[in-house]
């Protein structure tokens, strides 16, 4: 099944280095436009997700989930040095909060 393109996941930002504008798919990491606009940026990358998507189906490569379509857990393993373990577990004693719940709070800022 070959998704919609407007459930993929753009991006546009300024480029300093090109003096333009990028448009950025995060599903496909590889692919930018560039353009004046931010409206023209993200009307480009749109169009070249498109053209690679249909590429894609044609030659019946796997095309990427969209980020929104994934489903998460809501767990995740972080591997941090003993003394930020150590650290973040001192903190979080002291605010009277789970270790979970303090790296929950951290990561949502």
């Amino acid at each position: 099944m070959v998704p919609e393109i407007d459930k993929f996941t753009y991006r546009v930002m300024w480029s300093e280095e090109d003096q333009e504008y990028v448009g950025t798919c995060a599903e496909f990491p590889g692919l930018s436009w560039l353009e004046p606009t931010p409206e023209a940026a993200l009307k480009g990358i749109r169009a070249l997700v498109k053209s690679v998507v249909k590429d894609m189906s044609a030659d019946g490569e796997k095309i990427p989930e969209p980020i929104s379509s994934r489903k998460y857990s809501g767990r995740f393993m972080v591997r941090v040095p003993p003394e930020v373990h150590r650290h973040l577990a001192v903190e979080a004693a002291e605010a009277g909060v789970s270790l979970n719940r303090l790296a929950s709070t951290k990561l949502a800022h």
